[in-house]
Protein backbone atom coordinates (compact mmCIF):
# COMPACT_ATOMS: atom_id res chain seq x y z
CA UNK A 1 0.00 0.00 0.00
CA UNK A 2 2.79 2.42 0.85
CA UNK A 3 5.81 3.21 -1.27
CA UNK A 4 9.39 3.57 -0.06
CA UNK A 5 9.79 6.90 -1.87
CA UNK A 6 8.29 9.07 0.90
CA UNK A 7 7.83 8.70 4.65
CA UNK A 8 4.71 6.73 5.51
CA UNK A 9 3.30 9.51 7.69
CA UNK A 10 3.31 11.86 4.67
CA UNK A 11 1.56 9.23 2.57
CA UNK A 12 -1.04 8.88 5.32
CA UNK A 13 -1.36 12.66 5.46
CA UNK A 14 -2.14 12.63 1.73
CA UNK A 15 -4.67 9.80 2.07
CA UNK A 16 -6.55 11.38 4.97
CA UNK A 17 -6.45 14.85 3.37
CA UNK A 18 -7.92 13.31 0.21
CA UNK A 19 -10.67 11.71 2.30
CA UNK A 20 -11.45 15.14 3.71
CA UNK A 21 -11.53 17.05 0.41
CA UNK A 22 -13.58 14.32 -1.28
CA UNK A 23 -16.09 14.40 1.58
CA UNK A 24 -15.46 10.91 2.96
CA UNK A 25 -14.93 12.76 6.22
CA UNK A 26 -17.36 15.66 6.17
CA UNK A 27 -16.78 19.16 7.55
CA UNK A 28 -17.25 19.15 11.33
CA UNK A 29 -17.29 15.35 11.52
CA UNK A 30 -15.23 13.37 14.01
CA UNK A 31 -12.55 11.27 12.37
CA UNK A 32 -11.61 7.78 13.60
CA UNK A 33 -9.31 7.58 16.61
CA UNK A 34 -5.56 7.14 16.29
CA UNK A 35 -5.92 3.48 17.21
CA UNK A 36 -8.69 2.93 14.67
CA UNK A 37 -6.67 4.63 11.92
CA UNK A 38 -3.57 2.63 12.88
CA UNK A 39 -5.63 -0.55 12.57
CA UNK A 40 -7.18 0.53 9.24
CA UNK A 41 -3.82 1.43 7.68
CA UNK A 42 -1.84 -1.27 9.52
CA UNK A 43 0.77 1.15 10.85
CA UNK A 44 2.13 2.19 14.22
CA UNK A 45 -0.08 4.69 16.10
CA UNK A 46 2.91 7.07 16.33
CA UNK A 47 2.95 7.22 12.53
CA UNK A 48 -0.75 8.15 12.53
CA UNK A 49 -0.06 10.84 15.14
CA UNK A 50 2.61 12.39 12.92
CA UNK A 51 0.21 12.45 9.96
CA UNK A 52 -2.59 13.96 12.06
CA UNK A 53 -0.23 16.62 13.42
CA UNK A 54 0.55 17.63 9.84
CA UNK A 55 -3.17 17.82 9.06
CA UNK A 56 -3.66 20.03 12.11
CA UNK A 57 -0.83 22.28 10.95
CA UNK A 58 -2.69 22.99 7.69
CA UNK A 59 -5.98 23.41 9.61
CA UNK A 60 -7.81 20.52 7.92
CA UNK A 61 -8.46 18.97 11.33
CA UNK A 62 -8.52 20.13 14.92
CA UNK A 63 -8.49 18.46 18.32
CA UNK A 64 -11.15 18.78 20.98
CA UNK A 65 -9.54 17.77 24.22
CA UNK A 66 -11.12 14.50 25.46
CA UNK A 67 -13.47 14.34 22.42
CA UNK A 68 -11.04 13.46 19.64
CA UNK A 69 -10.14 14.93 16.29
CA UNK A 70 -12.56 16.60 13.90
CA UNK A 71 -12.54 17.83 10.34
CA UNK A 72 -12.57 21.60 10.17
CA UNK A 73 -15.98 23.20 9.75
CA UNK A 74 -14.36 25.93 7.67
CA UNK A 75 -15.30 24.91 4.14
CA UNK A 76 -13.00 27.60 2.70
CA UNK A 77 -10.00 25.79 4.21
CA UNK A 78 -11.13 22.52 2.63
CA UNK A 79 -11.83 24.18 -0.72
CA UNK A 80 -8.47 25.93 -0.66
CA UNK A 81 -6.68 22.66 0.03
CA UNK A 82 -8.61 20.96 -2.78
CA UNK A 83 -7.53 23.67 -5.23
CA UNK A 84 -3.91 23.37 -4.04
CA UNK A 85 -4.04 19.61 -4.56
CA UNK A 86 -5.58 20.00 -8.03
CA UNK A 87 -2.89 22.50 -9.01
CA UNK A 88 -0.13 20.15 -7.83
CA UNK A 89 -1.55 17.25 -9.84
CA UNK A 90 -2.09 19.40 -12.91
CA UNK A 91 1.43 20.81 -12.72
CA UNK A 92 2.86 17.30 -12.40
CA UNK A 93 0.85 16.12 -15.42
CA UNK A 94 1.87 19.07 -17.58
CA UNK A 95 5.54 18.72 -16.63
CA UNK A 96 5.49 15.01 -17.47
CA UNK A 97 3.80 15.66 -20.82
CA UNK A 98 6.39 18.32 -21.65
CA UNK A 99 9.15 15.80 -20.89
CA UNK A 100 7.51 13.62 -23.54
CA UNK A 101 7.77 16.51 -25.98
CA UNK A 102 4.18 17.78 -26.06
CA UNK A 103 3.40 21.49 -26.36
CA UNK A 104 0.87 23.28 -24.16
CA UNK A 105 -1.53 23.35 -27.10
CA UNK A 106 -1.24 19.59 -27.59
CA UNK A 107 -1.68 18.97 -23.86
CA UNK A 108 -4.85 21.09 -23.81
CA UNK A 109 -6.25 19.13 -26.78
CA UNK A 110 -5.61 15.86 -24.96
CA UNK A 111 -7.35 17.15 -21.85
CA UNK A 112 -10.34 18.31 -23.92
CA UNK A 113 -10.62 14.80 -25.43
CA UNK A 114 -10.98 13.38 -21.91
CA UNK A 115 -14.23 15.23 -21.24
Amino acid sequence: MFSNERPIYLQLYDLIALDIVTNKYKAGEKIPSVRELAYIYKVNPNTICKALNELEDVKLIYTERTNGKFVTSNKKVIESYLKKLALEKTTFYVEEMKKLGFSNKEIIKMIERCE
